[in-house]
C-alpha cells in the first residue's frame, strides 16, 4: 500500500463496527472510527461520510442500537451498542470473511508459483 491509506473494502465496514462493538463494548461514532484506525495501524482512514450511513445501516438491520449520553468530552454522543441478532451477524460474517480470505490466500499462492 506504499504509504496511502486503504479504502474499506465493500462489505467489510459492517464487520469491523460489529467486531469492535462486540470487543470494547459500547461506543459513539468517533470511538469506533478511531479503534478500526488503532488496530489497522493507521492504514484505514474513516471519514463521517463512510462510517455513519453504515451505523444508520446497522441499526436499521436491528444489528446494532444507539442511545444518546455524554461523551468523554462532555459532549451529546450516540453511543452504539451490538444486539444479540448483531452477533449472530458478527460470526457469519466472519465466518464467511475467513472463507474468502482463504480462497484469496490460495490463489495469490498458485500465482507465485507461476
Amino acid at each position: 500500500m506504499s504509504g496511502a491509506k486503504a479504502e474499506v473494502l465493500q462489505g467489510t465496514l459492517d464487520l469491523m463496527v460489529l467486531k469492535t462493538l462486540d470487543t470494547l463494548g459500547p461506543m459513539h461514532g468517533f470511538g469506533i472510527a478511531r479503534r478500526i484506525e488503532q488496530v489497522s495501524r493507521d492504514l484505514l482512514r474513516l471519514n463521517q461520510g463512510t462510517l455513519y450511513p453504515a451505523l444508520v445501516r446497522l441499526e436499521q438491520k436491528g444489528w446494532i442500537i444507539s442511545k444518546r449520553g455524554i461523551s468523554e468530552n462532555n459532549r451529546r454522543a450516540r453511543f452504539y451498542s451490538l444486539t444479540r441478532a448483531g452477533r449472530t451477524q458478527l460470526r457469519k460474517e466472519a465466518e464467511n470473511w475467513q472463507r474468502i480470505a482463504g480462497v484469496i490466500g490460495r490463489l495469490l499462492s498458485e500465482s507465485q508459483g507461476v
